[in-house]
């Protein structure tokens, strides 16, 4: 059985609504019907990716990413909502968007969000957003100092990543 998968980035170019949002859509490759759950945690999964981020920053003349406790809630949050509501979308229902989530986490300047479902592993989801302009741009973006990561785990098994990065 073949799947689909879509990404999407959101990036504001500025708080002060400069640009729009910047979306894009990729394509995973098929995997088997059977092919076997990831066994890492939502936790590894989330410390493997963003040690993949920061080693393709780092790669790229950019500085490290520190964790941000803020911006790792909304991660969550946003990875949560999509696997129990199977909706893979910035935007939630209520129009809540990855701005507003980070800043009722307690973060004032998010710069742009990443996020994906199905990618089984660090490296698969690394590779998708490396490959995708709008992801890459959000990763390779310097002037971004901290990160959060989300992973949640839908009742189809899969995983619902989330990056939000930011300028504080």
């Amino acid at each position: 059985m073949l799947r689909r998968l879509a990404l999407l980035a959101a990036a504001p170019t500025a708080l002060l609504a400069v640009g729009t949002p910047a979306q894009a859509r990729v394509p995973a490759p098929p995997l088997p019907a059977n092919a076997p759950a990831a066994a890492l945690t939502p936790a590894q999964l989330m410390s493997e990716v963003v040690t993949k981020t920061n080693q393709e920053r780092r790669a790229n003349g950019c500085g490290k990413l520190d964790v941000d406790l803020e911006l790792t809630i909304a991660s969550i949050r946003q990875s949560l909502y999509m696997a129990r509501t199977g909706q893979f979308t910035h935007v939630w229902k209520d129009g809540t968007t990855f701005v507003a989530r980070s800043h009722a986490a307690g973060y004032a300047q998010p710069s742009g969000e990443n996020i994906a479902w199905g990618y089984r592993t660090s490296e698969e989801v690394l590779d998708a957003w490396m490959a995708s302009p709008d992801h890459r741009e959000n990763i390779l973006n310097c002037s971004a100092r901290s990160i959060g990561t989300g992973v949640a785990y839908g009742n189809n098994g899969l995983p619902y990543y989330t990056q939000v990065f930011g300028y504080e």
